[in-house]
């Protein structure tokens, strides 16, 4: 198959994306996930004129004299009694507004002058009331479908009284890693071994785009037990993540096994840097991404082409969040042939600098990044100051 640019890798991947379906849940438990219904107010919001202080609700045609307090009206109590000429009422913040009164006064603006009498002593500024749907007006549609609910979207469901709340289901994705040099990471690695940090990384990558991981373990370097891996995983998966075994060395089999299994493969190389030998297919309930076995290329190829995929999937149309930002220090690439994806660091004077990076097999440069930079094909340098696109991690 040719090589073919990132912009094709990502319109074939998204162009393949299912639908997860979806599931009612309780909206306590909806943080993360991806609505997949309007929701409308069931109520005004405020549901009634209220103030906003504590203070005194009164007539501002009566502000100039003595004034009688007639009640206190703390919130939860509805006002037992109208305010007329001369008179307040003591209210509490959030209390409903008593009939008659149309403004309310700060108590560090008045003064007592007996028991129960008041006079205003301040210059009157605003009024302090929040008035009845002034926020928001029943029937409002208030959060819209395909958005990744937040904690203040479940306050505003609580709100308008929607407690049971329908959200796109989370994709299943299978991890698991291939390679005979690989060991699990509570094992000590023999001479010539490496422990597995790439299902692990997958998995929370996984996590946080907001699916349901689950582990397969690591393939040996035989096309039969990585056969019988793949085809567990891809019958009880929406998503099949494999890392390793996609170049092109004597033991990468991965692609051919993925086509004895009945995927269909799309793409196996993309003109990137890092991560040129990615593979992506489909077969009959789901798809495939076969992932560089460095662990750079599959942290950044998962967020390049799978995190979006999944989010698609849940019905939320993802961006990530860039910022455009100064480079601290001219950056020079030897290799200009492919597009670059480089981690970078913010700095304290609101610029970025390039992370000492030593290739795609650097696990320890990641930490240190706080978002990665984009180089297209022909560019070799950065100047100093110029402005970058920073794709936050």
């Amino acid at each position: 198959m040719p090589v073919i640019s990132f912009e094709r890798a990502l319109e074939i991947v998204m162009a393949n994306v299912g639908n997860t379906g979806t599931e009612v849940i309780s909206w306590t438990d909806s943080l993360g996930r991806v609505l997949a219904e309007d929701i409308a107010a069931d109520t005004d919001l405020p549901p009634f004129d209220r103030s906003s202080v504590d203070g005194f609700a009164c007539r501002n045609a009566d502000l100039g004299g003595e004034l009688e307090v007639i009640e206190t009206i703390p919130a939860g109590k509805w006002p037992a009694e109208s305010v007329k000429k001369g008179q307040c009422s003591r209210i509490m913040t959030g209390a409903p507004v008593p009939e008659g009164a149309d403004c309310i006064i700060m108590v560090e603006d008045t003064e007592v002058i007996k028991p129960e009498r008041i006079k205003f002593k301040g210059s009157f500024r605003k009024n302090n009331i929040a008035y009845r749907g002034e926020d928001v007006r029943a029937g409002d549609i208030v959060l819209r479908a395909g958005r990744l609910i937040k904690p203040q979207d479940i306050a505003l469901m609580a709100s308008v009284g929607h407690v049971s709340v329908a959200v796109g289901k989370r994709p299943r994705v299978a991890v698991l890693s291939s390679g005979s040099e690989l060991v699990e990471p509570e094992e000590r690695p023999a001479r010539q071994g490496i422990r597995n940090s790439n299902s692990s990384q997958l998995l929370a990558q996984a996590a946080r785009a907001g699916a349901s991981g689950r582990y397969y373990g690591i393939a040996v370097d035989d096309e039969k037990i990585t056969l019988d891996l793949v085809n567990e995983a891809m019958s009880e998966n929406d998503i099949v993540l494999i890392t390793g075994g996609v170049s092109m060395g004597d033991f990468d089999f991965v692609p051919s096994v993925l086509e004895r299994a009945g995927v269909k493969i799309l793409f196996d190389r993309i003109a990137v840097q890092p991560g040129k030998p990615t593979t992506f297919g489909v077969y009959k309930a789901g798809v495939v991404f076969g992932l560089p076995g460095n662990p750079v290329s599959a942290f950044i190829q998962f967020e390049m082409l799978v995190r979006p995929f999944i989010c698609k999937m849940m019905g939320h149309d993802w961006k990530p969040l860039e910022t455009a930002l100064p480079i601290k220090e001219r950056f020079v690439r030897k290799n200009a042939e492919r597009m670059a994806f480089v981690p970078v660091a913010f700095t304290d004077d609101n610029s970025v600098i390039p992370v000492e990076y030593h290739g795609s097999a650097h696990i320890s440069a990641l930490p240190n990044a706080d978002g990665i930079i984009r180089l297209e094909v022909g560019k070799t340098v950065i100047e100093k100051g110029e402005i970058v696109n920073v794709r936050q991690l």
